[in-house]
Formats: C-alpha cells, sequence, structure tokens
C-alpha cells in the first residue's frame, strides 16, 4: 500500500486532469513496485510516464576537484552507460502497457533537488518513488533523497516502501 504524502506546490486537482507522472528509480529492489504502481496510475489517468535516474559523482570529485575528477571519469561513463541500459529496459516495460514513456538520465549531488527541478520542467503533476526502510540513523548521516523530496517537491509525491524481507517477518512473527 502505497503512502500518499501531499508536498509544496498546487495540488493538481482531478485525477482525470492529470498528465504526467514522474517516475525517478535507482534500479534496486523497490524499483518493481515502484514501476508497477506509476504505469497503473499512468493508465487510470491517461497520463504519460517520465522516468528518471540521478547518476551521483563520488563524494571525492565534489572534495578534490579535477584531479581526482579525472581519475573518476571513466567510472561515471560506464555508470552511465549501465543506467542507460536500465533506462531503456524500464521504458519497454512501460511501453509494452501501452503507455507513453520518456526518460532522462540526470548528474549532479544531491538527487531530491534534480529530481525536484525535473519535475518542476516537465509540469508533472506526481512523483511515485520508492523508499528503502533505512534506519534514522543511516537517514542522518547519508541522507534521504526522499525526505528530501517531500520537503521541495512543486507537486504531491507517492512514496512506495520497501518490501520486508520473509525473514524479518518470521522473526518479527516469532517474537510476538
Amino acid at each position: 500500500m502505497p503512502i500518499f504524502a501531499q508536498t509544496g506546490g498546487a495540488c493538481p486537482g482531478r485525477l482525470e486532469e492529470m498528465r504526467t507522472v514522474l517516475v525517478p528509480i535507482d534500479f534496486s529492489p523497490v524499483t518493481q513496485s515502484v514501476m508497477a504502481e506509476a504505469v497503473a496510475l499512468a493508465k487510470s489517468s491517461r497520463s504519460r510516464l517520465v522516468i528518471v535516474h540521478v547518476l551521483q559523482p563520488p563524494s571525492v570529485v565534489a572534495d578534490y576537484g579535477p584531479p581526482m575528477g579525472a581519475l573518476v571519469m571513466p567510472v561515471m561513463e560506464t555508470t552511465a552507460g549501465v543506467a542507460t541500459r536500465q533506462l531503456s529496459r524500464w521504458k519497454r516495460y512501460a511501453e509494452a502497457r501501452k503507455l507513453p514513456v520518456l526518460t532522462a538520465c540526470l548528474t549532479g549531488a544531491s538527487a531530491s533537488q534534480l529530481i525536484a527541478a525535473e519535475a518542476a520542467r516537465r509540469s508533472a503533476d506526481y512523483i511515485v518513488m520508492g523508499s528503502h526502510g533505512h534506519t534514522a540513523l543511516y537517514d542522518l548521516l547519508v541522507g534521504s533523497t526522499t525526505g528530501g523530496l517531500l520537503k521541495g517537491s512543486p507537486c504531491p509525491v507517492i512514496v512506495i516502501p520497501a518490501r520486508r524481507s520473509a525473514p524479518a517477518r518470521s522473526r518479527r512473527a516469532a517474537k510476538a
């Protein structure tokens, strides 16, 4: 069951007026659930999907500038190639379900800011994204793209929670 969160910006109005659903994906296990929900929403509202992936350069590039950047560039180019192939795979997934689809691979340090800017640029009516279910400590130390986007999004954000693994459910049931 998705979590619905209204963030800043104007409410798009009735569902049938929606035209664009932005779907940031990171190719993690939650991506399948995110895409399934985004496709269902887009089909029911006759919207197009804009599937985006953010490539974040290693912090060493930002911290140490061009000398280290030259060493990291081949890695970024390889990562960009893999991301492009994955985006193409998810584009075919949505097209097979008779949806109009665009893809974009964005590069920058702040995923939440890049996604918010892309949503504004594309006049997105909704953003559908996944949550990994990290701990608060992880989010404090590493940051949370979802949390940042909820604060800065120009449109409502639908968050698809990570599914708990079967072993975790079994351990929880055994403790009860």
